[in-house]
């Protein structure tokens, strides 16, 4: 065999056994870890938003728990809830919009006070 094919033989089986060693890896050491990780990220993700809202709700609630009674009477009883629904609405929106649901909110609203005008 002269020595040009040998080199080229060679040339051609060390690149073959490269390239095999790389997909072995990608496929049965890389690739089952990445999937490994990014079921991780899903699951972890999925657990967010449940957490985010309980949080909201407790929140929301322990804050108007603590407001005195007194505000609740008199010439501040009406402003002081549209204060709080402005402050709720503008957190809840916020998050809302973060998660994606804000556009869902604004619809129903619309048509609940669609509803009152023609009801």
């Amino acid at each position: 065999m002269p020595v040009w094919a040998q080199i080229l033989t060679q040339v051609l089986l060390t690149a073959a056994t490269v390239t095999a060693v790389l997909f072995g890896f990608w496929f049965w050491v890389v690739k089952p870890w990445l999937a490994e990780r990014i079921q991780e990220l899903i699951d972890t993700a999925n657990e967010i938003e449940p957490k985010v809202t309980s949080g909201v709700q407790k929140g929301v609630a322990e804050s108007i728990r603590q407001i005195p009674q007194s505000a609740w009477d008199g010439a501040t009883r009406e402003s002081t809830r549209q204060f709080l629904k402005f402050g709720s609405n503008l957190f809840e929106n916020g998050l809302s919009t973060f998660l994606g649901a804000a556009a869902e909110e604004q619809q129903a609203a619309r048509a609940r006070s669609a509803e009152k005008r023609d009801g």
